[in-house]
């Protein structure tokens, strides 16, 4: 029944969900695919990698890929297999940190931005631009120098960097929705300003904020990768993509294959993020999408009421 429900709806035309349209944009499936496949590897290395990433065999080092080490091992005999594995927790932990505080510090400014009085709405505007000014990964290295480094670092400046950038791009979506003439009527029958942005403005803009969400944690990723390249991002003791290619950079000539992996383990990730994000804004924004299954236009969706 419900294959035929959807057969019928895609016969007369009328558009998927934003899931399904995401899954029809090839950089969308790619997008997914390499994303699933890094959340997989990170939990899997919780219990098993194929061998310990800290334990070292000289005996071993500079192996080339084979069995029992398929990615070959590095100047110490540590798996770079195992190494590359563990370097996805980090990478995950710190898309998903950035990203949460990207959220919190976004949604905030925004709302503070779009829905308060006049004076200060202008001012957390003005701060906005301010903010935005100052380099993210300027902003990191300066707390590194001072705090030391660490991930915990690397997660707040860059999700409050990339909130402020968030928070610019949304802040005039929300004004936008929130002088609808549903919101006016919503806002005159008693409704308050959080119940408001909770029911209908953040609705409204959430395709525009998953969109800027998406892109961010694509740059957390390179930005941890190169601030523990720097040395102010990961301690050495904490598995990372970034300390993995510092590590085997000076080898670079004498064996560049062990180079490779750790990135291109860094391109793939940034890359599926960076088109997983223009999927998304191509299949949430009705301007964007393709016709129907037989030629007829997607009606654009109406603003959530």
């Amino acid at each position: 029944m419900a294959d035929a429900t959807a057969t019928r709806a895609e016969d007369v035309g009328e558009p998927a969900g934003p899931l399904a349209r995401l899954w029809r944009i090839a950089a969308g499936r790619f997008g997914l695919a390499v994303a699933a496949v890094i959340a997989v590897t990170a939990l899997v290395s919780l219990a098993w990698t194929p061998f310990d990433p800290r334990t070292t065999d000289l005996a071993g080092r500079w192996g080339m890929p084979g069995w029992p080490h398929l990615l070959g091992t590095d100047g110490t005999g540590r798996d770079i297999l195992s190494l590359l594995m563990a370097g996805a927790q980090t990478t995950v932990f710190v898309a998903v940190g950035a990203g949460i505080v990207a959220t919190a510090v976004g949604v905030l400014l925004a709302a503070l931005g779009a829905l308060t009085p006049r004076w200060t709405r202008e001012s957390v505007a003005v701060a906005i631009d301010i903010l935005v000014a100052f380099p993210v990964l300027l902003i990191a290295m300066m707390i590194s120098s001072v705090w030391g480094g660490s991930l915990w670092v690397v997660v707040w400046a860059v999700g409050i960097g990339f909130g402020v950038s968030i928070a610019r791009v949304t802040r005039p979506e929300l004004r936008r929705v929130n002088a609808s003439d549903y919101v006016l009527a919503a806002r005159a029958s008693g409704l308050t300003a959080v119940q408001s942005l909770r029911r209908h403005l953040l609705p409204n803009v959430a395709p525009v904020f998953i969109v800027q969400l998406s892109w961010s944690m694509a740059v957390a990723v390179l930005a941890e990768a190169g601030l523990s390249y720097l040395g102010f991002g990961a301690s050495v003791t904490e598995p990372s993509w970034g300390l993995l290619l510092a590590d085997l950079q000076p080898y670079l000539q004498v064996h560049p294959l062990s180079v490779v992996w750790p990135g291109l383990a860094i391109t793939l990730t940034v890359l599926a993020l960076n088109l997983l994000g223009d999927a998304l804004r191509e299949a949430t924004d009705p301007t964007l999408q393709g016709r129907g299954r037989r030629g007829i236009p997607h009606t654009a969706p109406g603003v959530i009421a």
